[in-house]
């Protein structure tokens, strides 16, 4: 979650008015800041949340391994002030996802207790909380349910469109093999469906960064995709 309010919520007025008094709360359970190089875990999946982590600037990415050893990248998120561990720290869970400095970076480090005592003594900063973690979820379980219910290519295409349009939190990797993982497959899959793109004409690949060249091309083809699989 990000800790500066998002205008768009329901309480952001209040939020707003509140965020100076929040801000300094929290940062009184401060206990100390840790600096992280390029690759490095601030969180892993499966271990005990003890601490809650600030990240104030940088860049990191989120995955996801299942048993079986595929990965789920959720994708990149440049940090303006975005706590970490959050959401174990309400359900009293392992940390779900692994969290991995893409910069070097300098983390905050929140002692948890005295965060649980901050909420029991003032009930009405959760509200910081429920607001921006509800958020999280709506944009969470958008990018779940586009990749379970439409194909790989409609994927691409649709997350290309959004990030045009900067309406996307979460950025691209420039790894063919990362881009495969953020939409749940191969890379042999992933690159199939990007060449289906670039021979339409849509996009091209410069580098290793993908340019959209027909910008009202892949809209239609979004908007009509199920007519450019029966043709």
């Amino acid at each position: 979650m990000q800790l500066t309010p998002s205008p768009s919520t329901r309480f952001s007025d209040y939020l707003t008015q509140h965020y100076a008094s929040f801000r300094q709360a929290l940062y009184n359970c401060q206990i100390g800041s840790k600096r992280y190089q390029i690759g490095d875990a601030i969180m892993q999946q499966g271990q005990d949340i003890t601490q809650l982590i600030i990240v104030p600037v940088g860049r990191v990415s989120m995955h996801i391994c299942a048993a079986n050893g595929r990965r789920f990248q959720l994708g990149e998120m440049d940090c303006n002030y975005n706590v970490f561990g959050e959401m174990e720290f309400f359900t009293k869970t392992p940390c779900q996802w692994s969290v991995v400095v893409e910069d070097a970076i300098e983390i905050d480090i929140l002692d948890i207790k005295k965060v649980e005592k901050l909420l029991l003594e003032r009930p009405e900063f959760s509200l910081f909380f429920a607001s921006a973690l509800a958020l999280d979820y709506q944009d969470s379980l958008d990018i779940y349910t586009y990749r379970l219910l439409h194909p790989i290519t409609y994927n691409i295409a649709f997350d290309l469109l959004q990030h045009a349009r900067n309406s996307m939190t979460l950025g691209r990797f420039n790894k063919a093999d990362k881009e495969a993982e953020r939409f749940g497959t191969s890379s042999r899959v992933y690159r199939r469906a990007l060449k289906t793109l670039i021979q339409q004409g849509f996009v091209e690949k410069q580098g290793s960064e993908l340019i959209i060249v027909d910008l009202a091309g892949l809209q239609k083809f979004v908007d009509h995709f199920e007519d450019y699989e029966l043709s």
